[in-house]
């Protein structure tokens, strides 16, 4: 883990959907055994370490219970931050099986890729053993006598998944029970780069090759006007372009168009990696020198050299009209890219200007400068 992936000192974890699953279903065994409410459980994490749950609500009976604990995120808050996430024990006839699903909100496979089968519900490998184990812990034994059927719900789950890469990724309906360590640390890279990886093996799954890659959600609105692809295969790799190139390369890739704006087109030209790492802040000697091979006027190099932002290198070249700065900002962060990627797969890069035309393209593409 790098410096900048650490979490920042005295900031507060949180815990992950798994979790919050496995305390719920941990919990509400516990309710059925004893008979009693369950407030707090013990809740043990892949490495074996422990944490404590809060257990939000509990109702049971002799066969049945269900316990709600609410998501957090701590310092590093998603948009499942605050969600109750619901999990319903009953006993069944099945002696010796443990059976979980998924329930209202959480969301079902729809598209390959995603290492679950196609209409099972959204609950990785890491958070079903998860609850599979700490189930086991407490079951005593009843599994001798009894089957188990667990049901995961998250009442918000299929509201809260529009704001996710859920129906991007072919998961329907709701939400995803997510989770590796079990905690959530803030400021962490590795949930981010997870996703962008396995955005794109669903994109390889379905047996397409080509990828947009941006850095947002606004360019990649201003690319659905230029691609007719599925969306599967328009990523958003936010900063991560280094990572997701990379990524693309060893998942056998053929063809990426790279689309942003100049301030994260320019950071790549300049060969940074992750974009948003610190200290990473444009170079204006670097954008100035650029000026100069567009044959620009000294009185424009030097006032690019005292610009605040790229944004104001944008302005500047702009008003001054100076032709094909834009196209060569592209280029440079193509050669970049292309160091990461080992030249193992065709890769393009377009720069939008701030309402969504295409202003600079390498290798040039006129069919996006003439629409």
């Amino acid at each position: 883990m790098s410096e900048e992936d650490k979490p920042k000192e005295n900031m507060r974890t949180g815990f992950t959907t798994g979790t919050c699953a496995t305390a719920g279903a941990k919990a509400a065994l516990l309710s059925i055994i004893n008979q009693s409410k369950t407030d707090f459980v013990n809740v043990t994490l892949p490495k074996k370490s422990q944490i404590q749950i809060k257990i939000e609500n509990c109702e049971f009976s002799k066969q049945s219970a269900t316990c709600t604990v609410i998501k957090d995120g701590g310092d590093d808050p998603d948009v499942t931050h605050g969600a109750e996430i619901r999990t319903q024990v009953t006993l069944t006839g099945n002696i010796g099986k443990i059976e979980l699903d998924g329930g209202e909100g959480v969301g079902r496979v729809t598209k390959p890729g995603l290492g679950l089968d196609i209409g099972a519900a959204a609950i990785n490998p890491t958070p079903k053993k998860m609850i599979n184990e700490n189930v086991l812990e407490v079951a005593g034994n009843i599994l001798t006598k009894n089957g188990i059927k667990i049901i995961i719900s998250v009442p918000k789950g299929k509201d809260l998944a529009i704001k996710t890469d859920n129906p991007r990724l072919g998961i329907l309906g709701g939400i995803s029970i997510l989770g590796t360590s079990g905690i959530v640390i803030p400021y962490s890279t590795a949930s981010f780069a997870a996703s962008i990886r396995q955005s794109i093996e669903v994109t390889r799954a379905m047996g397409d090759d080509t990828v947009i890659l941006t850095t947002g959600g606004r360019s990649e609105d201003f690319t659905r006007k230029l691609f007719d692809l599925p969306d599967h295969c328009f990523v958003q790799m936010g900063d991560f372009s280094g990572y997701t190139v990379q990524v693309c390369a060893k998942k056998g890739i053929k063809k990426a168009h790279v689309a942003g704006f100049i301030g994260k087109l320019a950071k790549m030209s300049m060969g940074v990696k992750q974009t948003h790492v610190k200290g990473s802040k444009v170079d204006m000697v670097f954008l100035s020198e650029l000026a100069k091979r567009c044959g620009a006027p000294q009185d424009v190099v030097d006032s690019i050299k005292k610009a605040n932002t790229a944004r104001h290198v944008f302005e500047i070249i702009n008003e001054k009209n100076i032709s094909g700065y834009f196209d060569i900002i592209c280029e440079e962060a193509h050669k970049q890219l292309g160091k990461y990627s080992d030249n193992k797969f065709e890769i393009e890069v377009i720069m939008f200007d701030f309402d969504g035309m295409v202003i600079g393209v390498y290798p040039r593409r006129n069919k996006y400068l003439e629409t």
